[in-house]
């Protein structure tokens, strides 16, 4: 098959950019640790508010398919009500995975404090955590959910072959704005292109995305 074969060349390409990757995840971890122990204080602050502003946890839970299919429990703050995936009425299939879009304006799910902690992105902080277990990468394809992941066609499943990162291609390119086709796409197309200057454009553009809230809500 095509894509068979397209799979087992970036494949053999990214065994040959193994040393790039081993300087990434050297940089995850030591970035990842620094943030946690300069942030700290603001961890406690965070989970003091998302506790007093709502009922439930401070810390959100899912489970997301990383690298090569691996599932793993990521972690967020939480931003929506308690059992707010209860309440999500949206259904991803085959006729509208390539449309479909997760995000909303004005969902009536997210808290108040879940409002800021989108807009800041401050609810991606706990991911530092995965990042330091190896689940994740600071710079990667979006962690997809299980309901995605099992409608993959051959092509799409090339966004398994890296760790999901916090931050990646798709996300400074339209973030929330985007169908999830066109996400899908920019992850396959970071993975095809990876580089270590990839990697650190996509960082730095980042930082700006976060300060300028572009697609967040």
């Amino acid at each position: 098959m095509e894509s068979e074969k397209i799979i087992n060349e970036i494949k053999s390409e990214l065994n040959h950019k193994r040393i790039q990757l081993l300087i990434k995840r050297f940089f995850d971890i030591v970035f990842s640790i620094f943030l946690l122990i300069l942030l700290s204080p603001l961890f406690l602050i965070l989970i003091i508010w998302i506790s007093i502003d709502s009922p439930g946890g401070a810390i959100f839970k899912q489970i997301r398919v990383g690298k090569d299919g691996e599932e793993f429990t990521i972690y967020k703050f939480r931003s929506m009500v308690k059992n707010a995936d209860k309440m999500f009425n949206k259904e991803v299939n085959e006729d509208n995975k390539d449309t479909f879009v997760f995000q909303e304006k004005d969902d009536p799910r997210i808290t108040r404090s879940g409002k800021f902690l989108r807009k800041t992105s401050l609810d991606e902080l706990p991911q530092l955590i995965n990042i330091i277990k190896g689940d994740m990468s600071l710079i990667g394809p979006r962690p997809e959910i299980q309901e995605i992941v099992k409608s993959y066609s051959d092509r799409d499943k090339i966004r398994l072959l890296m760790k999901p990162g916090v931050s990646g291609l798709a996300q400074v390119n339209g973030r929330g704005n985007l169908e999830l086709s066109e996400t899908i796409n920019y992850d396959i197309e970071y993975i095809e292109k990876f580089s270590l200057a990839m990697d650190f454009k996509i960082f730095f553009k980042t930082i700006k995305v976060v300060f300028t809230r572009e697609g967040a809500y």
